[in-house]
């Protein structure tokens, strides 16, 4: 079963192609849309509602098509968009009850489904007040409340951390996450930062230039790489314990890196090698070289690549030593990739 399907879907206007020729198959669950700015993402989104039509190609969202059924599609899909669209004058009460009735729910049905779908979002008083005062992170929880409050079987999120700080960011994807693990709704959101799709996210879909660059599950784009990371306490011998056993293993013909950041994209403390694993005896090595030297095994773990290392470096060859991109920010890594980008396309992916 499929939620999105698209079979050659192009948007062309005068000076720019937004979508070219591009083929997807989204599955139930949570998928990301990942591009930069100007890759298509928000171009495919109003096609996919019925709200604007493709130059060629056919697209169906939940087996109705785009072209014919935008009104039952609509009825069936909750969508968040990115700008700031919601009235100062009104509370949130008063406009997700307008947004649900507009969805056809009867007046009590209505204030109830509302209710619910603002306390599943985390507003409580709050919500009785004009949302002129909210702060951004309460104004994006009002238009994820206003996606779900008809209980739509897909919802399409447009940039929903845009201008969070970072504990709102987190608090924002764990809500995603329990759209699709509490209510069985499919999500299909949108992001140029590539540490919220890995860590919310089934399925990862990269488009640049309107053109397909990879759609796989996240567990393919963080496969376990042929490398372990090793971390050692020091001990009386050895101030630098870490310095110590990365000297030691490359005199037994390891290759060894220090990695600068952690799993979570957070700077790591310098204590962490990254160790090429030739075959079962790299194990055996490093354990007797940590016991020669007396030193305390934190940990000895296979490591993982994080989505951002797809972009950086070709397939199968991780560049261990430069630190991958902060979560946070907004970098332009190079993309590796087969497909050139349109005329007017936005270059590299983030």
């Amino acid at each position: 079963m499929t939620v999105i399907a698209t079979e050659g879907l192009s948007k062309r206007f005068p000076r720019v192609t937004a979508l070219d020729r591009l083929s997807l198959d989204i599955a139930p669950g949570v998928t990301g849309l990942v591009g930069a700015n100007g890759a298509g993402k928000s171009t495919l989104i109003k096609i996919l509602l019925g709200l604007s039509p493709a130059s060629e190609g056919k697209a169906a969202v939940l087996g109705l098509d785009v072209a014919t059924e935008g009104g039952a599609i609509r009825e069936r899909v909750g969508y968040m968009p990115e700008h700031d669209c919601l009235p100062p004058d009104v509370s949130a009460t008063e406009f997700v009850v307008h947004m649900a009735r507009m969805s056809g729910l009867p007046p009590s049905a209505a204030r109830e489904r509302t209710a619910d779908t603002l306390r599943h979002v985390g507003l409580y008083e709050e919500r009785y007040r004009p949302i002129g005062g909210y702060s951004t992170g309460m104004k994006q929880r009002v238009k994820l409340a206003q996606a779900l409050v008809h209980d739509p079987q897909l919802v399409l999120l447009d940039e929903p951390t845009n201008g969070l700080d970072p504990v709102g960011r987190d608090e924002m994807l764990g809500l995603i996450r329990r759209v699709h693990t509490d209510f069985g709704i499919s999500v299909l959101v949108t992001s140029h930062l590539l540490g919220e799709l890995e860590r919310t996210c089934d399925h990862v879909v990269v488009i640049d230039g309107g053109a397909l660059l990879r759609s796989s599950s996240t567990d393919d784009f963080t496969q376990a790489t042929a490398s372990i990371a090793v971390e050692v306490t020091d001990s009386d011998a050895y101030a630098d314990g870490t310095a110590a056993l990365r000297e030691t293993l490359e005199k037994a013909g390891l290759a060894v890196a220090t990695a600068e950041r952690e799993a979570d994209g957070s700077p790591a403390s310098g204590r962490v090698l990254f160790v090429e694993v030739t075959g079962d005896p790299t194990y055996d090595t490093v354990r007797d070289a940590v016991a020669g030297l007396g030193l305390g095994l934190v940990r000895m773990e296979q490591r993982r690549h994080r989505i951002a290392e797809v972009f950086r470096n070709d397939p199968g060859q991780p560049n261990e030593a430069a630190p991958p991109p902060d979560p946070t920010s907004q970098p332009q890594p190079q993309v590796q990739h087969q497909h050139q980008p349109q005329e007017g396309g936005s270059g590299d992916v983030v």
